[in-house]
């Protein structure tokens, strides 16, 4: 397709009935296959909340926070986007309400819109409008996905926006899905189609009609449910797609593509292209199917209670299980109970053939965690520490190793030997949101470490999100006891990576390389990792 701005093109996703319906595997999905086809994609995440991004928000309540190269902290979704397709996305493939309503509230500030009352309608929606084409500049076409449920009072501004945006490109240029929630209703043993009506009837009500309509639904929804979807909300029977449970979520762009979703897509867009290639999704599959064995990972953390706040790190684990072709099963373990548990650790990591501390903020379950690295250390246990998991490597070993009783993190603790300290920038007290240490960094790989040869090079790029860092000042006392700094930063000249040449497998990285892990290229930390467990 030719890069022609009259002839760019642009699917809108909404959801209705209810939230967390999976219109973020939906899009990345339809992305994926639509890439496959040889268009150029990108794709738009718009968050109606008021938070200008998710950096400050729990991630229990809101899942893991995304980082792009370029330092955006971003919604999860970004991660699916970029699992499933060849995209490097930034900071303006994701917005929010509140980036919306602080950038038009500066402007008013600033003298912009003197003698103008500034409103919702034209103020806000052209503030959105003029977002959406900012992300689909590099593109043929643009999948934008809108957060949220139809009828969140948060999200009519974004709703109202993508109706204009509409008329202003060309209605033919832009198409409306909308993935909906059809329950099974278990006492009257059948599907209920009503809430999906009423959703798009409030849809409707908006000036907004959707052409394709996907199903959301436990198993596969009945004929007749589908026959009332189309004749009610008025889509054609042929528009109406299903999004059922599946076992992984690698299965859905086969199982959309499958029902010929894409095929419909470019058919009503009007784009031609040849068929899509699936080849790597479907050894993706068979890799899952068929298993040559099982690996067992502990992964002691605080999030335990909900895995969407260790996404990409468990996608990454799933990535690194497909490459060694093994089922991967997931121990987690709560850190907060090791802190002042008298069972013995061997019982909490019975079967476990390799602990991974991931990252985290703030002291609670902290020497739950510095246990659990001793334990590993120790007991010779393949380890992998991200972020907070290796600065606690680096204050365990200096415990336990180089007898420094005190040996602490500025995080946690007012006085001691701070062999973690806040960066050249960073306070204990401060802004809290964007203004970490964020986004792709350089590390030059020390010759001849384990980095060097899980990476197969010397210089390589990882994104951030921290604002503690090793103290330099230990660095020396450090390397005397036997720990090997393997990856600096040396403009900055920042720890990135440490490990220990007296274990059969112990590495521990300042980033977080779960970020840029695939499912057909497992990130090389990830694979290597579960390599070791295996043996």
């Amino acid at each position: 397709m030719a890069k022609n701005k009259t002839n760019k093109k642009y699917i809108f996703i909404t959801g209705g009935v209810a939230s967390s319906l999976g219109k973020g595997l939906a899009a990345a999905s339809m992305a994926s296959l639509l890439e496959r086809r040889g268009i150029t994609v990108t794709m738009l995440k718009m968050d109606p909340y008021i938070n200008v991004d998710p950096g400050t928000m729990n991630p229990l309540q809101h899942g893991e926070v995304f980082v792009t190269d370029d330092g955006a902290e971003t919604d999860l979704d970004l991660g699916h986007y970029e699992r499933f397709t060849s995209l490097t996305l930034l900071k303006k493939n994701n917005f929010t309400s509140g980036q919306v309503y602080l950038k038009v509230i500066e402007s008013e500030r600033e003298g912009k819109y003197l003698g103008k009352t500034v409103q919702v309608v034209p103020h806000i929606t052209e503030e959105i409008k003029r977002r959406i084409h900012l992300a689909s500049e590099s593109a043929d076409l643009l999948i934008g996905e809108i957060g949220g449920t139809v009828g969140d009072i948060e999200s009519s501004p974004f709703l109202e926006a993508i109706r204009q945006f509409a008329q202003d490109v060309g209605q033919q240029n832009v198409l409306l899905i909308h993935l909906v929630l059809v329950p099974y209703m278990k006492a009257a043993g059948e599907f209920k189609s009503k809430p999906a009506q009423h959703s798009v009837k409030e849809l409707r009500s908006l000036g907004l009609f959707p052409h394709l309509i996907i199903c959301r639904a436990e198993q596969e929804v009945d004929e007749s449910i589908v026959d009332k979807i189309s004749m009610f909300c008025n889509v054609p029977k042929q528009n109406v797609f299903q999004s059922i449970d599946v076992d992984s979520i690698y299965r859905v762009p086969l199982e959309l593509h499958r029902q010929g979703l894409d095929e419909k897509i470019i058919e009503l867009l009007g784009i031609w292209t040849a068929s899509p290639d699936i080849r790597e999704w479907k050894e993706v599959i068979d890799s899952i199917e068929n298993p040559k064995g099982e690996v067992v990972i502990g992964v002691v953390g605080k999030y335990t209670e909900l895995h969407e706040s260790y996404k990409s790190l468990h996608e990454s684990l799933d990535h690194a299980a497909i490459g060694h072709q093994v089922k991967l099963k997931v121990q987690f373990i709560n850190a907060k109970e090791l802190e002042n548990s008298k069972t013995p650790l061997d019982e909490y990591f019975q079967g476990v053939q390799g602990i991974l501390v991931p990252g985290g903020f703030g002291e609670s379950g902290i020497e739950g965690k510095i246990r659990a690295i001793e334990y590993a250390r120790t007991k010779k246990i393949p380890f992998f520490g991200i972020c907070l998991g290796m600065q606690l490597s680096v204050i365990e070993f200096g415990r336990h190793v180089l007898k420094l009783k005190n040996a602490t993190s500025e995080e946690f603790s007012l006085s001691g030997d701070f062999l973690i300290h806040y960066m050249e920038g960073q306070a204990r007290e401060g802004k809290k949101g964007g203004s970490m240490r964020l986004g792709a960094y350089g590390c030059s790989v020390e010759k001849g470490s384990l980095a060097e040869k899980v990476y197969q090079s010397s210089e390589i790029s990882e994104r951030h999100r921290h604002r503690l860092e090793v103290n330099n000042d230990y660095v020396e006392k450090l390397k005397s006891g036997g720990m090997i700094f393997s990856g600096m930063n040396k403009e900055l000249n920042l720890v990135e990576m440490v490990e220990l040449a007296d274990h059969p497998y112990f590495i521990a990285c300042q980033f977080h390389p779960e970020f840029k892990s695939r499912p057909f290229s497992p990130h090389p930390l990830f694979y290597s990792f579960l390599g070791a467990a295996l043996k």
